[in-house]
Formats: structure tokens, C-alpha cells, sequence
């Protein structure tokens, strides 16, 4: 069993976080993001720790301990470093173009699709064939990439899509005669 939530979460400077009944503030250089507290586990913040314990008795306490800790732990480094996923267009005539609060992609159909970002998330383009998704929730980039890869995912005989930079994409063989 794993006791990932044994491990204090050490904090860098400039990050402070506030711990109460009701819910865990993280404030940061990049910005603030707060989550409810679980019942099941306890948030102490001693000098420039965090530590998650269990508290005894409570139903599924051991489950939601490792849970509580990853996610503070990935509140800690969004406010201080953010999160970035990075998309890759595979495919003639596939193009992204950042403006604004929006991701403009031609992706082979018969119109053009546009994406608007939620906010707190970031898009840039440094290339035709490039997007960079930037934001401090972990949760809310990664749930961006999904929805931007899911217009086009990369298909299996030529491998033409929108994918992941480091994603592998196994090549089928084609049909013999």
C-alpha cells in the first residue's frame, strides 16, 4: 500500500497556505486556488511544511490521505511554477492559431473550430503546428489538452491528428490485397 501521504509538502517562498474546517487556501507568486477540506484527513501547516494526517475512525481515511496530499501538493507547484501541456498538430493543412482567450484550429473539416479557454488557463501558439496550454490548476490544463486533442485524435494508419508532444502512436498496417 502506498504512503504518499506520509511525505510533508514543503513549501517555496512566497507561498502561503491557510488551513481551516472548511477548506485549504494556497495563495502564490502565479495566484491563488482553494479546495474544500475532507473530513477524513487533517492539514496542519508546521513552518514551511505541510503535513497530511488521518483522522481515526473515519470511513475510507486512508484512501483519501494520499489523495489530499497529491492534490495540495499539485496546488503548491501551480502557484509557484504553473502547469503546461504541450499539443502537436500531425497532418496537411493542420494549423492552431492563439487569439485571446481563444484557440482557433483548422483540423481538416469543412469549417474552422474554435475553442475558448476557461479561466485561469492560457494558450500560445509558438508555431502553425504547436499549442501550449499554461495554467496553475493541474486538473483544469490537462482537461483542456483532452478537449482540444478530442476534436482530432490521432488515427491509426497514418497518424494524422492532434496529439500529445511526447505521445507514441502506434502505426497499423494496412490492408493487403
Amino acid at each position: 500500500m502506498s504512503r504518499v501521504g506520509k511525505n510533508p509538502i514543503p513549501l517555496p517562498a512566497g507561498v502561503e497556505v491557510k488551513a481551516s474546517a472548511a477548506e485549504i487556501n494556497v495563495k502564490g507568486p502565479l495566484g491563488s486556488l482553494k479546495i474544500a477540506a475532507h473530513p477524513a484527513v487533517a492539514v496542519k501547516v508546521e513552518g514551511q511544511n505541510i503535513l497530511c494526517e488521518r483522522v481515526a475512525g473515519v470511513e475510507n481515511a486512508s484512501a483519501m490521505w494520499g489523495t489530499v496530499r497529491a492534490n495540495l501538493n499539485n496546488m503548491v507547484i501551480g502557484v509557484s511554477k504553473g502547469f503546461e501541456k504541450k499539443l502537436t498538430l500531425v497532418g496537411v493543412g493542420y494549423r492552431a492559431q492563439a487569439q485571446g482567450d481563444a484557440v482557433n484550429l483548422t483540423l481538416g473539416f469543412s469549417h474552422p473550430v474554435a475553442h475558448k479557454m476557461p479561466a485561469g488557463v492560457k494558450v500560445e501558439t509558438p508555431s502553425q503546428t504547436e499549442i501550449v496550454i499554461k495554467g496553475m490548476d493541474k486538473q483544469q490544463v490537462g482537461q483542456v489538452a483532452a478537449e482540444i486533442r478530442a476534436y482530432r485524435s490521432p488515427e491509426p494508419y497514418k497518424g494524422k491528428g492532434v496529439r500529445y508532444v511526447d505521445e507514441v502512436v502506434v502505426l497499423k498496417e494496412t490492408k493487403k490485397k
